[in-house]
């Protein structure tokens, strides 16, 4: 018995896969153009797409905007599409897609963040937007808010089988100062 214990803890540890927060379901194009003009894209900007899928966003994001792009997931073989359908538009000199979390993924640098995630992965996520994102960035949400962060404006994408909403907020400035329901632990 003693033996077969010991080559039991010989094993190699199992391989833990990241686990997808939601299942990508593709934003419409004209979803995805409501979502870049409510967030006032420019050639000055760099949209951080969380849970890019297939790249539409970022690529739209280059290619109608003019702005840098970032898209991340954890689906390779998403990934992969995506990276293919950024060189057939002819924007891959202005695109990056990361194979990431992306609650790992460094904000810094972003101006726009746009989410179609889900209602629970928007709130686990909201402490890190208003943590990482500089002041006057803009998060754009597909379909789900923030919870009790009031946004600034939300548009209706009317299309042929239901209604889509578009979120938009700003990071305030001094998110330490802003109501208690904003607050970041320091």
């Amino acid at each position: 018995m003693a033996a077969g214990c010991a080559s039991l803890t010989a094993l190699p540890p199992p391989v833990v896969t990241p686990q997808l927060d939601v299942i990508w379901v593709p934003s419409d194009l004209a979803v995805v153009m409501e979502m870049l003009r409510v967030a006032e894209v420019g050639p000055g900007d760099v949209v951080y797409d969380l849970g890019c899928g297939d790249g539409r966003i970022v690529i739209t994001a280059a290619q109608q905007f003019g702005a840098r792009a970032v898209g991340v997931d954890l689906d390779t073989d998403l990934l992969a599409e995506a990276w293919q359908n950024a060189v057939k538009a002819g924007v891959a000199d202005r695109v990056t897609f990361r194979e990431q979390d992306l609650f790992a993924t460094d904000l810094g640098e972003a101006t726009v963040v746009t989410l179609y995630l889900s209602p629970e992965v928007n709130l686990k996520l909201r402490p890190k937007l208003l943590r990482e994102l500089r002041p006057g960035s803009r998060i754009v949400s597909h379909e789900y808010d923030l919870g009790d962060w009031l946004p600034e404006r939300t548009v209706s994408v009317p299309l042929a089988e239901r209604s889509h909403r578009v979120f938009l907020w700003r990071v305030p400035a001094g998110v330490h100062r802003s109501p208690a329901h904003l607050r970041v632990p320091p």
